[in-house]
């Protein structure tokens, strides 16, 4: 049947067959709002910060180290906290130059975000040429640079950036025997002002760098990190 049209045509529409909602797969790209550390993340009114104590035999005076963390996706379950800023601070007025100038490039180094764990290794390898010194404990810093790598490592470990290096636990129950053997064999002296945590007599570890090697059945044994020349 063929239809004469006489009007002018002005508008038209194409009809198609009517498919059910349920079959049409839409696909939509969620939208993604979680906030990562960057560059131009404005700093907050208020940051969240923890401050740790430098007490070495090379100064009278202690260095406190400040380390302020930023909340990022706060409330929600993408919530992270990130280191944002680091000061130190100190009567010692020897170290004023490089400090500051240490603390103003770690800081823009943690603010352009992305992966700042490596700051723990280049600070830790660090060493003094006039030789460095044992903290309390028996552990030997190289510098007094690569402590404050130790303590930036430690605050990384406690805002869940860096997991904390310790021995599994098959080596933390051999470990544990081991000093328990050494210990029933050797008394500990009592009342002497030192740090009595590991013998007086062991050696300087090669691998956690304390005083804490003995010898066990005649094999090199630490103490502290479970390392051994016997397997």
């Amino acid at each position: 049947m063929t239809i004469k049209i006489d009007s002018k045509i002005t508008a038209y529409e194409v009809e198609a067959d009517e498919v059910p909602a349920e079959t049409v797969a839409v696909k939509e790209k969620p939208e993604s709002n979680v906030i990562q550390m960057h560059e131009k993340v404005a700093r907050p009114g208020m940051l969240f910060g923890s401050t740790y104590k430098i007490k070495t035999p090379l100064s009278d005076h202690a260095l406190y180290v400040t380390i302020n963390d930023i909340v990022l996706n706060e409330g929600t379950e993408h919530e992270m906290r990130r280191p944002f800023e680091i000061f130190i601070n100190s009567k010692n007025m020897d170290h004023y130059q490089w400090i500051v100038a240490l603390t103003l490039i770690m800081s823009a180094v943690f603010r352009k975000g992305g992966d700042v764990t490596f700051l723990v290794e280049e600070l830790r390898s660090v060493f003094d040429p006039n030789g460095g010194y044992f903290k309390k404990g028996g552990k030997y810093m190289s510098s007094l640079v690569a402590e404050i790598g130790e303590v930036v490592c430690d605050h990384l470990q406690m805002i869940g950036m860096l997991k904390p290096d310790k021995p599994d636990e098959h080596q933390q129950k051999i470990l544990d025997e081991k000093r328990a053997e050494f210990e029933q064999d050797r008394a500990v002296e009592e009342n002497t002002g030192q740090d009595q945590s590991f013998p007086d007599s062991a050696q300087l570890c090669k691998k956690c760098h304390t005083k804490a090697v003995i010898n066990m059945d005649n094999c090199l044994t630490c103490l502290n990190c479970g390392e051994s020349k016997c397997g």
